[in-house]
């Protein structure tokens, strides 16, 4: 079967003479009549592999649990993401394309670009996942010491080494980075930390905590209002767009929300929740003054401020 799996697929195949050469090379010595028991014995174990005729025919590995267009957006998905260092990346590519034949792995190779792409630096990375799974499931607290970058380009312990204490809610992956959300037993609220910041982690025998907050969590809905993982203040909005807008509204907030198109329909407004941030507000403004906040008047306030201090530091 690893012959099958390395060697073959729908355009390499193995006649019998071959596959007795390549059992050889595993000190495995055969006869061509043996090779038609072994493969029906694989069929009935539920491999697929089948025979095609021809003068490069042979038998050859049909179908796999993962096929290639599969493995190809997992692949991509590691090379983009910015949460795991360059090394782990080429180290779980590789594995990934040991599930293909070796032609295949190949060809999903010239695909895949790692190198000058931003990555982080962590190489404990799957360590610290690895414990948040297990927290998560078994609905215990954690401890860990959160970093931040200085100017020097070196990550140190953010507020003197302060030890957080938190019940894990989620691992979230936004903007090509991994998050924890949790909620924060000091604080008593719902904040987030980018995983590959967090050092010394500890699960503590200690249940999450049972509130409403904690009960009422929905992390798409989560998600769904906050910007690049930017917390702030929840709010309902009302939005006008422009009818030509209408996917930009809905990659950004989903299709479950009413729109409520303008008498001549050139605009259609909708209430969204979102958590109000300079994210949020760099959100509206990237889209050149087309999409206008409606309502409450407190967020348009603060965003006519936002705009305003962005004049004021041209200016400065």
């Amino acid at each position: 079967m690893q012959i099958f799996t390395e060697k073959t697929d729908a355009d390499h195949a193995l006649n019998s003479a071959e596959l007795l050469e390549e059992l050889a090379k595993y000190d495995i010595y055969a006869e061509r009549k043996s090779i038609y028991t072994d493969v029906t014995a694989l069929n009935e174990l539920g491999y697929d592999i089948e025979k095609k005729g021809g003068h490069n025919g042979g038998y050859y590995l049909a179908s796999r649990n993962l096929e290639k267009y599969e493995l190809s957006l997992l692949v991509n998905a590691v090379s983009s993401s910015k949460f795991i260092s360059l090394k782990k990346s080429r180290q779980l590519i590789k594995k990934l394309e040991g599930l293909l034949s070796v032609y295949e792995a190949k060809e999903l190779d010239r695909e895949v670009y790692v190198n000058n792409r931003i990555k982080s630096d962590n190489e404990s990375i799957y360590y610290v996942v690895n414990d948040l799974n297990s927290a998560l499931f078994n609905k215990r607290k954690i401890t860990f010491k959160y970093c931040e970058w200085t100017v020097n380009k070196t990550l140190v312990e953010r507020n003197k080494g302060k030890v957080y204490f938190v019940s894990p809610l989620a691992l979230s992956w936004e903007d090509e980075n991994y998050y924890l959300v949790a909620f924060d037993e000091e604080r008593e609220s719902i904040r987030h930390y980018r995983v590959d910041k967090i050092k010394n982690l500890s699960i503590i025998d200690e249940p999450v905590s049972d509130n409403e907050t904690v009960r009422k969590f929905d992390i798409g809905e989560y998600s769904g209002k906050t910007f690049s993982m930017y917390g702030g203040e929840d709010e309902t909005v009302t939005l006008e767009f422009p009818a030509e807008l209408a996917g930009v509204c809905i990659d950004r907030f989903g299709k479950e929300h009413t729109f409520i198109p303008s008498g001549d329909k050139s605009t259609f407004t909708v209430r969204v929740p979102v958590k109000v941030s300079p994210q949020f507000f760099g959100w509206i403004a990237g889209l050149s003054g087309k999409v206008k906040i409606k309502a409450p008047n407190n967020v348009l306030e603060e965003y006519k401020a936002f705009v305003q201090n962005l004049f004021d530091g041209l200016e400065g």
